[in-house]
């Protein structure tokens, strides 16, 4: 199974670029709750494609500048 993360500060420069300095302005622009702005804000949790590809069309980030591949930690043998 991949796990996606994303780079939260790309975020919020793009958002506070465009006049939108936290998460509930954030919010409103993007039409999400303020909930799910805040932790993607904040850094918890990680957006569906349906809100990275609307930060994409507000924002002008690309999902590909916002989502990258979670690293994938091996287990060291003891």
């Amino acid at each position: 199974m991949s796990t996606v993360r994303y780079d939260r500060t790309a975020l919020q420069r793009a958002a506070t670029a465009a006049g939108q300095p936290n998460s509930w302005q954030m919010a409103a622009r993007l039409g999400v709750g303020t909930m799910t702005a805040w932790r993607l804000w904040h850094g918890h949790g990680a957006p569906s494609v349906q809100t990275a590809a609307r930060v994409e069309l507000v924002y002008g980030l690309p999902m590909a500048a916002l989502l990258k591949p979670a690293e994938v930690r091996k287990k060291v043998p003891a």
